[in-house]
């Protein structure tokens, strides 16, 4: 199996050494492994969003949520009552992030790597867990972790391990068109005032 590099961490972001992810799986795919995005995590966290893993889009462009019809941008920017050009899907991604630490939120992926074919979760092969508990023990001030998704949300063991709160929150992949933006904003809504993040 191939080996996993160690996530670069963003500008500003916690320091933070993960220890090899835990194996899930085997495939004889001839597809590339892929690798993700290092967390955006501040030293004040509050609560922790886990997506799956980074679509073509993101991994393309290194940042997270960069489909310009995933809703997890403007679904903050409404949370944090940020409108026209103060929202964050305004913004250059680099001014983004000291906004979103600043409010208490840290963002990673619950794989490390994986093998996929395109975008879907539905996809993903081989995946690989990312050093979630080595994260937590990092930062003493989370209160929560929520599952952006059901992908994510399958590791829903792993991370009640951790003694946190858990949340599952509905996807803001374009591809959960079943849920209209208002339905997910207020489930969204509720776990961030229940972590904290709308003080």
């Amino acid at each position: 199996m191939a080996m996993v590099r160690a996530p670069r961490v963003h500008a500003d972001a916690l320091p933070f050494a993960p220890s090899a992810p835990a194996a899930l799986g085997a495939s004889g795919a001839d597809l590339p492994r892929l690798q993700g995005l290092a967390p955006v995590v501040g030293p004040g966290a509050k609560l922790l969003v886990l997506g799956s893993f980074p679509g073509v889009a993101s991994l393309t462009a290194q940042q997270y949520y960069a489909h310009p019809r995933n809703q997890f941008w403007p679904i903050l920017s409404a949370l944090w009552g940020l409108q026209g050009d103060d929202a964050l899907s305004a913004l250059p991604y680099a001014a983004r992030l000291p906004m979103v630490q600043a409010r208490g939120l840290a963002i990673w992926d619950v794989y490390a790597g994986c093998v996929r074919e395109g975008s879907l979760d539905s996809a993903i092969e081989e995946g690989e867990l990312n050093d979630l508990a080595g994260l937590i023990q990092r930062v003493p001030t989370l209160r929560a972790i929520a599952h952006n998704g059901g992908e994510s949300a399958r590791h829903m063991r792993v991370t009640q391990a951790l003694g946190l709160p858990v949340f599952k929150l509905p996807s803001t992949s374009p591809a959960n068109a079943s849920w209209s933006f208002e339905r997910k904003l207020a489930a969204w809504r509720e776990v961030f005032a229940q972590a904290g993040l709308l003080d």
